[in-house]
């Protein structure tokens, strides 16, 4: 049997291999490494197969976030609200704007924000909402929606986890996760679903004028060379990335349904176990399985883990600690407000989840998960 691993990213290059090299190579000898063709072709393959109007590529995830927010013209202490339970870079990017960030517990069974908490934590400070489809799976968008709507605020998503799932509304109409809101937000670290050999990233909108303006703060606040109409930022989608993502976006949904498959079996193999919940896909929205999580209720989700490294079957704990709670992001709180996160923060394990896991893998994983928790 192969190592298990999180995320195999040696197998999976190894099945586009030919064209990855020959992508590398062409761009190595057309000396054309930043803002080159390759990164021209992939933003409108990106907007063709999310049905955006703009795509913006650039350095990072978490610089798509905070060159959203830049384009947003917030000022400093508006409040922007999101989740309590995700990882750090959705609030680390409203404190460097010196924005106030108001964290909202989650619903239980989807991880993602609650919109009952959400419209009690709105303000006449509030002027944001950054709903994160955490895991791989939208957030109640319509609901967002309706939401901001009814208090004129911006809706930022944060699709770091979720790109490629689809969301669809109560009239049908099916949109993309990242391209519901004012802006969309994704990541292209290895990990992601859609993720090239090193940094990037990307934003997504369907308005001209926010485009114009996050294309100005990608480059230093430029729209004329050397000249700056506004405090920018350098973050940019390098050639080389951009060619690998190339090769990747056109087997997005091959990969998609490669998870599912694995996410079904474990689903069958540890239904209706009375210690044990499986994740919840919401009837709205498509699950694209960035991770698979499954929720241990007999408070030995630690010493599953253990065990499972035992057996050399990683497993990892995201996240550990609510945002809330942790040094840089304080803030104090009732935790009757937050029940969903904390319970979580104590039975959240996710197990290998990536397009190469195969059937005497997974058997090995369930098998070992079922010995520990039958014990």
């Amino acid at each position: 049997m192969k190592k298990i691993q999180m995320v195999d990213l040696q197998s999976q290059y190894q099945k586009i291999k030919e064209e990855v090299d020959s992508a590398v190579v062409n761009v190595m000898g057309s000396a054309a490494f930043v803002n080159g063709p390759e990164v021209k072709e992939f933003t409108t393959e990106l907007q063709d197969y999310l049905g955006a109007k703009h795509v913006i590529p650039c350095g990072n995830g978490t610089d798509a976030l905070q060159i959203a927010l830049m384009a947003l013209g917030l000022k400093e202490g508006d409040e922007v609200i999101t989740a309590d339970f995700t990882f750090a870079a959705t609030v680390e990017v409203i404190h460097l704007l010196k924005l106030k960030a108001v964290l909202v517990d989650v619903d239980y069974d989807t991880f993602t924000i609650d919109t009952e908490k959400l419209k009690a934590a709105i303000t006449p400070n509030t002027k944001a909402i950054i709903p994160v489809h955490l895991f791989g799976q939208c957030a109640n968008m319509e609901e967002v929606l309706k939401i901001a709507k009814e208090h004129n605020l911006y809706v930022v998503e944060d699709d770091a986890q979720a790109i490629g799932a689809n969301y669809t509304f109560s009239d049908g109409t099916v949109k993309k996760s990242g391209t519901m809101g004012d802006i969309g937000c994704t990541s292209f670290f290895p990990s992601k679903n859609l993720g090239c050999y090193g940094d990037g990233g990307a934003i997504f909108t369907n308005s001209d004028e926010l485009e114009y303006k996050i294309r100005g703060i990608v480059n230093h606040g430029m729209y004329k060379r050397y000249y700056h109409d506004e405090i920018g930022v350098n973050s940019r989608l390098d050639s080389v990335q951009a060619a690998i993502l190339r090769i990747k976006l056109r087997k997005l949904n091959e990969y998609s349904a490669a998870r599912n498959s694995a996410a079904e079996y474990y689903n069958k193999a540890f239904a209706n176990h009375p210690n044990m919940l499986t994740p919840v896909k919401a009837a709205y929205t498509d699950h694209v399985f960035h991770q698979y999580t499954l929720r241990i209720l007999n408070g030995k989700r630690n010493e599953l883990q253990a065990f499972l490294a035992e057996k050399e079957i990683p497993a990892m704990i995201y996240y550990p600690v609510a945002l809330r709670k942790q040094k840089a992001y304080f803030q104090e709180s009732n935790d009757v407000d937050f029940v969903n996160t904390d319970k979580l923060l104590d039975q959240v394990i996710s197990l290998p989840m990536h397009t190469e896991l195969d059937e005497e893998q997974l058997k090995y994983i369930t098998d070992s998960v079922l010995e520990f928790m039958n014990k």
